[in-house]
């Protein structure tokens, strides 16, 4: 008789209890919205490594700048987005200074189908975007100071 009684409460549970709890706006698990794909998180990786190698050793800012811009156009939900923001920020800001061994000029965009390469002031403009999303979204983060000191640095923006 008593296993009949549990056996029935372990029906209840499952058929009646659990549904109506579930209606209720509760789960279980993490935020769905957090889950990284791996291969994209891998490839994601694979670029910032190159990134680091054209930034770093090379001092090839405008290769630099467009693998961090696949970067977050591929994957904004890097797991080291933070780390792709700074780089592509200073990236901007230095090929504004014509710093690095690449000329800015390579860096070419395509607007209403015709190539543009940027001027100094919008380079310079693009890196401060960058900076200021990496410190607004990440005030606590890892290169939130870094980012800032950059941007500290930067002549103000002329009105648009």
């Amino acid at each position: 008789m008593r296993i009949k009684f549990l056996f029935f409460v372990l029906l209840f549970a499952l058929f009646v209890a659990v549904p109506s709890i579930q209606a209720q706006g509760v789960r279980s698990g993490p935020d769905p919205s957090t889950f990284r794909d791996p291969d994209l998180e891998r490839d994601s990786n694979h670029n910032l490594e190159v990134a680091k190698n054209y930034f770093k050793l090379k001092k090839a800012y405008v290769a630099a700048l467009k693998r961090c811009e696949e970067i977050i156009a591929g994957n904004p939900n890097f797991a080291k987005i933070e780390e792709v923001l700074l780089m592509a920020g200073q990236s901007s800001v230095w090929l504004s200074e014509a710093k690095g061994k690449q000329n800015p000029n390579l860096y070419v965009t395509f607007v209403d189908g015709e190539k543009k390469t940027l001027t100094p002031e919008e380079f310079r403009e693009m890196g401060r975007e960058y900076l200021k999303k990496l410190v607004e979204l990440y005030p606590n983060g890892e290169y939130a100071k870094q980012a800032q000191e950059e941007l500290n640095r930067l002549p103000a923006s002329k009105p648009k």
